[in-house]
């Protein structure tokens, strides 16, 4: 059945979208931020003589807290209730983002074909983390680029691979615990020891499944430039997870990523992802398609797997 779970759940995010009121994930972000001013001392009371370990246990703590009571509900749900193939299509559904990782990057493409920088800059300052104020036409290009890459892993294909290897409880463990990263994985020194855990968690859970995203870029893509800029360029990039999925992806479409960009005020030099010329408006639908075909090899395969298994059953 896991198949047609991933189908329905893809379907369902195609039709609908994200829900527009009362979303989960925006109801548990709400609850992290809650955690974090009640765990961290950082946030609340500045530095002390045992701040930094107050930090990394309260860390631990909120992130145990947050993800453990409703993936535990979900995993007995999933045990002991006839319509765990029901829940299953729904929790996936509300995990993926692909439609909204779409909407988004067709805003900012939008904007830039009218020649509306600022609302350009202000519709990709809402995908990425990085400063827009300051971006031409081809840096918000190429940030749309690099998110709609990086979030393929972290938006659909992680929440996948954890679906298929451990179920519904899985996918959504995966989900928290990279949403808690985006929140509180920053280097930040109100961060740096409050979100170890979480982004140390999310290093573990993207491990395998950035790899095979960035494998799926380069089979649907360019192969041979994409596996060239895995190879060569990936351990250069700052996130061991995302340096594999951004490398093959800019392979994949031949083009160049990366470079220096402005974080919480810093500049932050990062090394050049690809080859080829830099990123501009027509790429960011070339991203969107390779995504999508990216995403079809992944129910391809699955249906493959599944066949396989009824065959041998």
């Amino acid at each position: 059945m896991t198949v047609f779970e991933i189908i329905a759940a893809t379907l369902l995010d195609a039709l609908l979208g994200e829900p527009r009121r009362w979303h989960p994930l925006v109801g548990f972000g709400v609850l992290a931020q809650r955690l974090e001013k009640w765990l961290n001392p950082g946030a609340i009371g500045g530095p002390s003589a045992n701040a930094a370990e107050r930090s990394y246990f309260g860390g631990v703590t909120a992130v145990l807290t947050a993800v453990a009571p409703p993936v535990l509900a979900l995993w007995t749900l999933d045990q002991y209730t006839r319509i765990a193939p029901l829940l299953a299509i729904g929790f996936l559904y509300l995990v993926i983002g692909h439609r909204s990782l779409h909407e988004h990057a067709i805003a900012v493409e939008r904007a830039l074909h009218r020649g509306d920088l600022t609302d350009a800059r202000r519709r990709v300052g809402a995908i990425v983390s990085r400063d827009t104020s300051d971006m031409d036409d081809r840096r918000i290009a190429g940030a749309t680029v690099e998110s709609l890459l990086e979030n393929g892993n972290d938006a659909l294909f992680g929440a996948l691979f954890w679906f298929l290897l451990t179920g519904a409880a899985g996918a959504l463990a995966y989900r928290l615990i990279n949403t808690l990263d985006a929140m509180w994985g920053y280097r930040t020194e109100r961060y740096r020891q409050f979100g170890w855990a979480a982004a140390r968690l999310d290093d573990l859970m993207n491990f395998l499944p950035a790899r095979l995203t960035a494998l799926s870029y380069a089979v649907v893509g360019h192969t041979g430039a994409a596996l060239r800029c895995w190879t060569l360029q990936s351990s250069a990039w700052d996130s061991p997870n995302a340096g594999p999925v951004m490398a093959s992806g800019a392979g994949a479409l031949q083009i160049r990523l990366g470079g220096g960009a402005v974080y919480h005020g810093r500049w932050h030099e990062r090394s050049t992802l690809g080859e080829g010329r830099p990123a501009d408006i027509g790429d960011i639908s070339r991203a969107r398609r390779l995504v999508l075909r990216a995403l079809l090899l992944w129910i391809g395969v699955a249906a493959l797997i599944g066949l396989w298994r009824w065959l041998n059953a």
